[in-house]
């Protein structure tokens, strides 16, 4: 049977979904790895990795093919950079994907947090996210978001989502690893 020490939980660690995860992985005995960068600070700060200049380059991608992938423009493209060469880290990391936020129209994810999600479909990895307009887990499968109850699977995984974390959210995190680790 495999132990919840057995398995790494990758994230940026900031406040909301991400310190939620982190506290469950904690309580569960599960490791945890943050990644920050200079000028960022995160909410947990369990075995920290920073970053470096070259670090954050190898997760560096055009914010043209950012914007075009999740369809929407970044007026301050230099400001979020950092972010998306540390989610490029912790999707690079972790095989399987979760992220709480909300799904849009045109199936991506709302801010920063989306790109994590459409890295994980670039990368083919397992992808669930918890939309919280619906109150439900999704998992990406055959082009399309259908309802699941996901379960933490791959030995590495990473969780991103929003800083405004709803108790409803909360909770499916919550219940996310006890499906998960309580067997």
């Amino acid at each position: 049977m495999t132990q919840a020490s057995d398995f790494t939980l990758y994230s940026g660690g900031l406040r909301g979904a991400e310190a939620e995860f982190g506290t469950q992985a904690e309580k569960y005995g599960v490791a945890e790895v943050t990644f920050s960068y200079d000028g960022h600070k995160p909410d947990r700060e369990k075995n920290v990795i920073v970053l470096s200049g070259a670090d954050l380059d190898s997760g560096d991608v055009s914010m043209e093919i950012v914007s075009r992938r999740m369809g929407r423009n970044f007026p301050e493209a230099e400001k979020i950079r950092k972010v998306i060469q540390s989610i490029y880290h912790m999707v690079n990391r972790g095989f399987q994907v979760f992220s709480v936020g909300w799904i849009q129209a045109d199936n991506t994810v709302k801010g920063g947090t989306g790109w994590g999600v459409e890295l994980a479909k670039l990368f083919n990895r397992p992808v669930s996210v918890y939309d919280q307009d619906r109150n439900v887990w999704v998992t990406w499968t055959d082009n399309t978001w259908k309802a699941d109850s996901p379960v933490i699977e791959h030995k590495t995984f990473c969780a991103s989502g929003t800083r405004y974390l709803s108790r409803e959210a909360a909770l499916a995190i919550q219940d996310l690893f006890a499906r998960s680790f309580e067997k």
